[in-house]
């Protein structure tokens, strides 16, 4: 049923469209026109102010005849490098000509569900209300889904077109996050002359971070020094000294314990000192986990038996706007696109799974009751 080579030039199009996080009007502006001429009633939401972008999300609904309703979402930005974006196809894979990302994070999703939609449309198919959810700045924490209005949630399935696993695959658990700014003083003193007399905000957290359990932890739990900085010579004694970090855990009780190891970690490495620290903690996001046997999933895993592809579940130590929407009281999972080597130069797209992504999310609509 579907346009293969229609479904081929939306994605490139999409992909030479500038729209790093932040900048997402360009791209948003080429959906709203793609899905009102599909039969879309398309809105933006009024978020600019929360997420920094120049857009809001666009939020977009198809009219159904069948009862309920289901969701498909992706993310409109992209990470860098990714302006002036040359796609070239050869062989059947799809990757840039230049020094840039592809981009089919996430526009190999974005594509998908715009052919869904025109392909529901065309063939004139029974299908449920279907609601479209295009966020901005994915990239930057999930600024986008976290900001949208949730009361337009009513527990409805959710599927979210954004993993590096194959088409097939439902990803149905991704973990809590939480990250930390940690500041260490120290005393400022020449090092050469009277370093006795400082306190090294360096040492401090050196200390602080030999002391912390770092990597993986167990199998879905970890955690991570991201960044260290401080210090203002090497002849003075540093007075300040700044670390970030992250720990994320598929299981909140086990987060909650990886938070007051690196807490315990942090203080002791300034107790019986002169020195002190301030700890700022950042609650990311959300973690997500569903059984094998929720509906929702069932009904991704069941469409993709039916089409021929490799029907399974997997979790994942990534977070994505499926781990927002499931708190906001979404039933979301999130499915596999086949995209590859993603936030890197070697990011990739076989046309094969473009296709295959677009054929299950059919197939997942046809196959609601």
């Amino acid at each position: 049923m579907i346009n293969p080579q229609r479904l081929l030039t939306t994605f490139l199009d999409l992909v030479r469209i500038d729209s790093p996080s932040g900048h997402e009007a360009a791209v948003a502006h080429y959906c709203c026109e793609a899905l009102e001429a599909a039969g879309c009633a398309v809105a933006i939401d009024d978020t600019t102010a929360t997420t920094g972008s120049d857009t809001g999300n666009l939020i977009a609904e198809l009219t159904g005849e069948a009862a309920g309703k289901l969701y498909f979402s992706a993310h409109m930005d992209t990470v860098s490098p990714g302006e002036g974006i040359k796609p070239l196809v050869e062989a059947g894979i799809i990757r840039a000509s230049g020094d840039t990302i592809l981009g089919a994070d996430d526009k190999v999703g974005i594509a998908a569900i715009i052919e869904m939609v025109r392909v529901l449309r065309e063939n004139e198919l029974s299908h449920p209300t279907i609601g479209i959810l295009f966020s901005v700045g994915e990239e930057k924490n999930l600024r986008g889904a976290n900001a949208m209005d949730a009361t337009m949630f009513h527990g409805e399935p959710c599927f979210v077109l954004d993993s590096e696993n194959q088409p097939g695959e439902v990803v149905v658990g991704a973990p809590y996050h939480n990250s930390f700014i940690a500041t260490f003083r120290g005393k400022a003193a020449h090092a050469g002359v009277c370093p006795e007399k400082g306190i090294s905000a360096i040492a401090l957290a050196a200390a602080a971070i030999n002391a912390m359990q770092l990597g993986r932890l167990d199998e879905v739990t970890t955690a991570n020094i991201g960044t260290i900085a401080g210090g203002s010579a090497d002849n003075i004694v540093a007075d300040s000294c700044v670390v970030t970090g992250e720990f994320r855990s598929l299981h909140e009780q086990r987060l909650n314990e990886v938070g007051e190891m690196i807490s315990a970690a942090i203080e002791s490495a300034v107790t019986g000192t002169a020195g002190g620290v301030d700890v700022i903690w950042e609650k990311g996001y959300p973690g997500f986990l569903l059984d094998e046997s929720h509906p929702v999933v069932q009904l991704a895993l069941k469409a993709a038996e039916r089409i021929g592809l490799p029907a399974r579940v997997a979790v994942t130590g990534g977070g994505s706007d499926t781990n927002v929407f499931s708190d906001k009281g979404l039933q979301a999972v999130t499915l596999g696109t086949g995209m590859k080597e993603i936030h890197g130069l070697g990011e990739c797209l076989a046309v094969d799974d473009l296709e295959s992504l677009t054929q299950l999310i059919i197939q997942i609509v046809l196959d609601y009751r």
